[in-house]
């Protein structure tokens, strides 16, 4: 449910944005999220859809960039992806990994007219 938050918040960043730019309405917004964050895109468009009634927001385009989880082991420095439950080195067998991609979640781009 911490979609609806998010949701909230990104639409907050959308609007303030387009007044900005005196724009009347947007077309199109860019979201990137990591896989780390557990964000569901369907769930994000359904809020979306419901939030934005109302706004220069109604009737955008959301588009999702999803960025999955990759890690380097803190043993042998290697980089690989995994996913969310394997937090084991595929090389050396560590467990002592860094995640360096996968916690993205942003506004990349906002579309407007």
């Amino acid at each position: 449910m911490h979609e609806l938050a998010i949701t909230n918040n990104m639409l907050d960043i959308v609007l303030k944005e387009a007044e900005k730019a005196g724009a009347k309405e947007v077309g199109r917004i860019t979201l990137v999220i990591g896989e780390v964050t557990g964000v569901v895109a369907d769930s994000v468009q359904f809020y979306f859809d419901f939030l934005s009634k109302g706004t220069p927001a109604e009737g955008a385009t959301l588009l999702f960039t999803m960025v999955p989880i990759r890690a380097q082991c803190r043993g042998c420095d290697k980089f690989f992806e995994t996913k969310e439950l394997d937090w084991i080195c595929p090389y050396c067998g560590n467990n002592s990994l860094e995640i360096i991609a996968g916690k993205e979640l942003f506004v990349e781009s906002i579309e407007v007219e």
